[in-house]
């Protein structure tokens, strides 16, 4: 026989554990895109705590569509080795440039993510940064539905010792960061600059590029990353996007060894 409390009861108890493990992280990262998850799986694969926060129902950015509904996706050789890494299968296309399913694509990286050890809640929306002598340390966040619903009810808080904004295009946390903080961040004017128009040969390159901190202990990862240092969108290519993932690892990891 079901009990239909018992349900709700283990739904309730075991969500509420995961939450309370997660108030506290070595990294909180913003955005469960193809960025976002591979950064957290390299971080979890060095034994890091990890937390993910997507504020949409379903995980994987823009990579679910492909190219305008056609779910497939490119990936140059370059970064071949993170789908080889996940078990992701690939086709030659050209020379230097790789196909790949895109269902099968983040549904891999996530499933591989979560099995790392990162912790992924969706539906939740970051509302503010949470700053302690000029240093990024976590996130404020709530319910999406709540954020939709223009409901004025308070958040909470998570801490965190270094945040990663991998929202994509509107840069999310870095906003709320340049209007709480005003133009302080590592850019040429301390302003966010500007995501420019499609130029995939330059966007690939630049997004690996300007993934790096862009204030105290907050990095950009990305399509953000492009957003914010003022460089092109490159559309259905992703390698730069796990790249980006990649190398925002390796830099946080290498600050955790130092603790700095």
């Amino acid at each position: 026989m079901i009990d239909d409390i018992l349900i709700s009861r283990a739904i309730i108890e075991e969500f509420s554990k995961d939450l309370l493990t997660y108030l506290d992280t070595d990294v909180a990262i913003a955005g469960a895109g193809p960025s976002g998850i591979c950064a957290g799986y390299y971080l979890s694969k060095q034994g890091r705590k990890v937390l993910i926060l997507e504020r949409k129902l379903s995980v994987g950015g823009g990579m679910w569509g492909g190219g305008m509904m056609f779910n497939k996706i490119v990936v140059q050789k370059e970064a071949r080795f993170i789908l080889e890494e996940f078990g992701i299968v690939s086709r030659r296309y050209r020379q230097g440039y790789y196909v790949a399913d895109a269902i099968e694509a983040i549904s891999t990286l996530c499933s591989k993510t979560v099995k790392a050890g990162a912790k992924i809640f969706n539906l939740i929306s970051v509302e503010d940064v949470r700053i302690e002598r000029e240093r990024v340390n976590g996130l404020v966040v709530n319910w999406s539905a709540v954020e939709m619903s223009a409901l004025h009810i308070d958040p909470l808080t998570l801490s965190a010792k270094f945040v990663v904004d991998a929202t994509g295009h509107s840069a999310e946390v870095v906003r709320i960061l340049v209007k709480k903080v005003g133009k302080n961040l590592f850019t040429p004017t301390g302003d966010i600059l500007g995501e420019k128009p499609m130029w995939a040969d330059k966007g690939e390159v630049d997004v690996v590029k300007n993934t790096r901190e862009v204030y105290p202990n907050l990095y950009v990862a990305g399509m953000c990353a492009n957003a914010v240092f003022g460089a092109p969108r490159m559309g259905p290519i992703f390698g730069g996007m796990l790249l980006s993932g990649y190398k925002v690892a390796e830099e946080i990891e290498k600050r955790l060894k130092k603790g700095k």
